[in-house]
């Protein structure tokens, strides 16, 4: 059952709230929310989106847009198990910093690669949390967040079945492989900073 006074409980909410909002990316009400701004005010660029009119806001929205319900649900199931776990562990500090810098740095990463900014979800932070997870998890033999070690083969094999194209093939539509790919290594970083605070502090 959700803690509604856990930082995961809200981070789903906002999901749920702006996937429906923009009608899984068939409304007119998305595009404040995408990654650059592009309502025929100005070309659409990074500079101009940041720079010109200074929208800093989408550098993290775009982590809640969702273009299907399986899709939503999935991610917030995956917040879910790797968020209340953290917040247990760690508390709400480091959970909501991991989920941010894993957030931010999927959305950077998925842009400056593809060029694309039609993109959304949360499963860049969703592996983010995952790649710190596992390093932490390395020290502890699996037992600082009792996440089964199948769990992190099935996210990892899906993670580079996903650069294959065969889940396109399969009807799940066009994955933000380079968003899972960042949002992991960064969650490889900031465990192994994690780990070396917890070992030296």
């Amino acid at each position: 059952m959700l803690n509604t006074k856990s930082i995961h409980f809200y981070i789903v909410l906002i999901a749920i709230l702006l996937s429906f909002l923009t009608n899984f990316g068939y409304s007119n009400v998305l595009e404040p929310f995408l990654f650059l701004k592009n309502n025929g005010s100005f070309y659409t660029s990074f500079e101009n989106t940041y720079l010109v009119s200074q929208e800093w806001w989408r550098l993290i929205t775009p982590t809640f847009l969702h273009f299907s319900f399986t899709h939503l649900v999935f991610n917030c199931l995956w917040i879910y198990i790797l968020g209340s776990r953290i917040e247990i562990v760690d508390g709400k500090g480091i959970f909501f910093t991991l989920f941010l810098i894993a957030g931010l740095s999927s959305n950077l990463g998925q842009y400056f690669w593809t060029g694309n900014f039609l993109f959304g979800g949360l499963s860049g932070a969703v592996y983010g949390l995952l790649g710190y997870c596992f390093i932490l998890d390395l020290d502890y033999r699996g037992q600082r967040y009792n996440l089964p070690p199948a769990l992190y083969i099935f996210m990892f094999c899906w993670l580079l079945i996903g650069f294959t194209g065969v889940l396109k093939i399969f009807g799940f539509g066009n994955v933000a492989n380079i968003a899972h790919l960042v949002g992991m290594i960064a969650g490889f970083i900031l465990g192994i900073i994690a780990r070396y605070n917890l070992k030296f502090k």
